[in-house]
């Protein structure tokens, strides 16, 4: 057993006994970690609220022989307070930290993971744009293996007439083999300027409805992948009911 530093980003955390919780982190170094933080729900807890969802830290952990390690010390290492004033920021957070939960590895490094969520929270944090977890969407199955096909139909292969998205396929369908939610040519362009990575171009390319269509897309599409429905809030679904 020994004390180990690492950077991580808090993804959940839940009551255990009294005074305690059970904080589930990513960390840089070593994956996903669960780890006792002790008298954190003491209203006198020196650390309690650098560990709440979404907090970006700077942890000591003191490595137990089990599956849980103790927090012996966290120092916040990044504050986006956008993040927390926002309700429909900390919606879209909270989507992207749960996918994150279900899809990282125990105690299994994953470094470019960590990189990822960091920097969808900090473009989530200064835009607020719904495409921001569409893009993480993408990126993320990516990330798995699971990269979906936005330029070519999944069933015949053909790049021209692509007018719907099969989430089930996990790709395009073109109009001879229309499946799935109809798209506009628009919208695939901005699909595919978000699989090349150029966020703000695809952001700047969309109005708020299209955007919102597309993290529902998205968003639907990791549930699938996941074989979960999400518990966070479906922020998209809520403002498209309500117009």
């Amino acid at each position: 057993m020994s004390h180990v530093r690492d950077d991580a980003i808090v993804l959940r955390a839940y009551k255990l006994g009294e005074a305690d919780r059970i904080i589930v982190m990513l960390t840089r170094g070593r994956g996903q970690v669960r780890a006792v933080a002790k008298g954190v729900r003491r209203t006198k807890s020196k650390f309690g609220s650098r560990l709440e969802p979404g907090s970006i830290v700077h942890v000591q952990l003191y490595e137990g022989r089990g599956d849980l390690d103790i927090v012996t010390q966290a120092e916040t290492r990044e504050r986006l307070p956008s993040l927390r004033s926002d309700l429909s920021r900390y919606g879209r957070l909270s989507v992207m930290l749960e996918a994150v939960d279900r899809m990282s590895a125990d105690r299994s490094p994953d470094p470019a993971l960590h990189k990822l969520l960091l920097g969808a929270m900090r473009e989530l944090d200064r835009s607020g744009h719904p495409l921001v977890v569409a893009a993480f969407v993408v990126k993320l199955l990516t990330l798995e293996g699971l990269r979906p096909s936005f330029d070519g139909c999944v069933t015949c292969g053909r790049s021209d007439e692509l007018v719907a998205f099969d989430v089930r396929a996990g790709g395009a369908t073109c109009r001879d083999d229309r499946q799935g939610e109809p798209l506009s040519p628009e919208t695939f362009g901005v699909l595919a300027l978000v699989a090349e990575g150029r966020i703000r171009e695809a952001m700047a390319a969309t109005d708020e409805l299209q955007a919102s269509q597309l993290e529902m897309l998205c968003s639907t599409m990791l549930e699938h992948q996941l074989e979960h429905r999400l518990k966070a809030p479906a922020v998209a679904r809520n403002h498209l009911s309500a117009n």
